[in-house]
């Protein structure tokens, strides 16, 4: 219980001091939410978005889960994009993994992690099938799972552009711009290494003609 008491005494500092340096900061938070930035980031506790990001409450509305993974059949996360696709109208989405991915490392053995985790990291194996013949040819296994944070990352950026909930925006409001990012947990630095805009052309199994 000390940690939950620990954590509500910071809670308690952390307002009062916001509200000292700036009175109309709360009042000003609850009329409104209007972020540019949705992010799609992994569960692990040490990747905070707004931390590793210096921004402020209001500035990036998040999703987190194990691997920061795109799901088309996850209904958790294409509420949270639809919403911030169609309502709030976000200029940019970001997938941010992280060098050190327990979920990466796990996707990499041939261990039983039990039923549900090991049906959610099935989808990291996928990746790495994709890219199969580039990932068996680094023998270095630390630089492999850095390799595959990436790619994972790739992937599921063009997941994200495989949605109707994307491709209508794209459609009609030219936006938002689709970004992959890795942080290093070793130094604190952001790698972007993917992008998406607008209009980009995607396999056309996938395109609707009709949004």
């Amino acid at each position: 219980m000390e940690i939950i008491k620990k954590v509500l005494q910071s809670n308690k500092q952390w307002a009062e001091k916001v509200a000292l340096q700036e009175p109309e900061f709360f009042k000003d938070l609850a009329k409104v939410q209007n972020p540019e930035i949705l992010w799609i980031g992994c569960s692990d506790s040490r990747v905070p978005a707004d931390r590793i990001t210096g921004t402020l409450p209001g500035e990036i509305f998040v999703h987190r889960n194990i691997a920061n993974l795109v799901i088309h059949t996850d209904v958790n996360f294409l509420s949270v994009l639809d919403y911030a696709v169609r309502h709030l109208h976000v200029k940019h989405v970001i997938v941010c993994g992280h060098y050190g991915c327990g979920g990466v490392g796990a996707a990499l053995s041939n261990h039983n992690v039990d039923l549900v985790l090991n049906m959610w990291l099935r989808q990291i194996k996928d990746v790495y099938m994709l890219y199969e013949q580039e990932l068996d040819g680094i023998k270095d296994e630390t630089l492999k799972a850095r390799r595959l944070v990436e790619l994972n990352v790739v992937e599921q950026v063009k997941h994200l552009a495989k949605t109707s909930i994307i491709q209508r925006a794209w459609k009609h409001e030219q936006i938002p711009h689709l970004h992959g990012w890795v942080y290093g947990l070793e130094d604190g630095k952001i790698n972007p290494i993917y992008e998406m805009h607008p209009g980009e052309p995607l396999d056309p199994i996938y395109q609707y003609d009709d949004i």
